[in-house]
């Protein structure tokens, strides 16, 4: 392995934070000349794909998507929308901020009307998901699952009261078992005409590069969804470093593939699925940096899925208050669903998925105990100061691990 002197990489790494500096400059500009356009006049219309429906009592909401933008607005309950509509709508923007245009804005609709649109690829794809299934609810779970379609309020909050929802937002670990599929697909027929036409090059590496660009397509396919975008990008930053021979798993590394999001993606700065993601990988960061030398291997994996879940309640619970006995459970699913998700995944491709789903019904039918316990804002704030400061302090580790049994036991008991 290469050894890098500090001094050597001071001036690359300045460059490279310039480069991402003049990147975040130019994609802040653009997303205010789009602003500009949308408050040019009080009354805004564009046509726009429905990513989800929140049904109110009075009222429904609609959470709205352009290449441009992403915003909320109610329309009465007598309609037909459905999800993945396309539909012309004009909307009122007096009084949207920039900061309100980035996170994504609540406006009123003055009218709207339903498009024809043409069957994508997409919709193909969740047309080939809903004919596995007879129940529209695992269906959109599925649809979740595969193409991040957002889930309706009653299904997340199943996923929310087991404490699962990092389950059905893509990220590192649906990459992960999609990489290895595609890189064994194409493993063997690539093998062939690499031994009699070019035996010279790099078969993994070449590979691997091809893994990469049928992911950034699925990327774009999901409407590059946040969480799933660090993880990508993660991704192309250990290739890239594994090339080199730089050490993979390190909290810079972690680090820059946040500036590299942001400074392409201002907006996702505002992004909770983002930073959700990023304090998950973080965790897991420091757990190999504390328990990469244990020597049961076993008993690495079930403590890694506890230790990860335990970590992350002080971190989530100051955002979302809801909890539940069930959410204990969280560890043991997210070990079985190293099984379910690949086994899912061919299951649909193979249109046999339905015989799962009076498991999944029963699954998605329980009823919960649910009470509310919050993360104050000072001990969120100890608690992050405590993780960072324990990437260089083992004794503010320990004090870590304290503060999350202490949490914990306040959390559930």
């Amino acid at each position: 392995m290469i050894i890098y002197d500090k001094k050597q990489l001071i001036s690359p790494i300045s460059k490279f934070l310039g480069l991402l500096f003049v990147i975040f400059s130019i994609s802040l500009s653009i997303e205010y000349s789009k602003y500009q356009e949308l408050i040019y006049e009080e009354l805004y219309e564009t046509k726009v794909e429905v990513i989800n429906i929140y049904q109110k009592e009075k009222y429904d909401v609609l959470k709205l998507k352009t290449n441009n933008l992403e915003f909320f607005t109610s329309v009465p309950k007598q309609h037909t929308i459905k999800k993945l509509d396309l539909i012309n709508v004009g909307i009122l923007t007096i009084n949207i901020s920039f900061v309100d245009y980035l996170k994504g804005f609540f406006t009123n609709t003055i009218y709207f009307d339903i498009l024809q649109k043409d069957k994508t690829f997409k919709d193909k794809i969740v047309e080939k998901i809903r004919a596995n299934h007879t129940n529209d609810q695992i269906s959109e779970v599925f649809e979740a699952l595969f193409l991040a379609i957002p889930l309706s309020t009653h299904t997340r909050e199943v996923f929310t009261n087991y404490g699962i929802s990092h389950l059905v937002a893509l990220s590192g670990f649906h990459l992960a078992v999609l990489s290895f599929l595609i890189y064994w697909i194409f493993y063997f027929p690539y093998s062939f005409f690499h031994t009699k036409y070019f035996p010279y090059r790099n078969k993994k590496y070449d590979l691997l590069l091809l893994t990469l660009c049928l992911l950034f397509l699925y990327l774009l396919l999901t409407n590059i969804v946040a969480s799933l975008l660090r993880a990508f990008v993660m991704l192309s930053l250990g290739i890239i470093l594994l090339r080199s021979n730089i050490k993979l798993i390190t909290f810079n590394n972690l680090l820059f593939a946040f500036l590299i999001i942001i400074s392409v993606f201002p907006k996702y700065i505002f992004s909770l699925s983002l930073w959700f993601s990023m304090f998950g990988v973080f965790y897991i960061f420091l757990f190999i940096k504390y328990f990469k030398d244990l020597k049961s291997k076993v008993v690495q994996i079930l403590l890694f899925n506890f230790w990860i879940y335990f970590a992350m309640n002080a971190i989530v619970h100051y955002f979302f208050k809801v909890t539940t006995y069930e959410q204990l459970y969280s560890p043991f699913m997210t070990m079985a669903f190293t099984i379910f998700y690949p086994m899912e995944l061919f299951a649909h491709l193979f249109n046999f998925a339905s015989v799962f789903d009076k498991y999944l019904q029963l699954f998605l039918a329980s009823d919960f105990y649910i009470f509310e316990v919050g993360t104050s804002l000072e001990v969120f704030i100890f608690y992050v100061c405590i993780s960072f400061l324990s990437i260089f302090y083992k004794s503010a580790f320990i004090i870590l691990n304290i503060s999350m049994v202490i949490f914990n036991i306040y959390l559930f008991l």
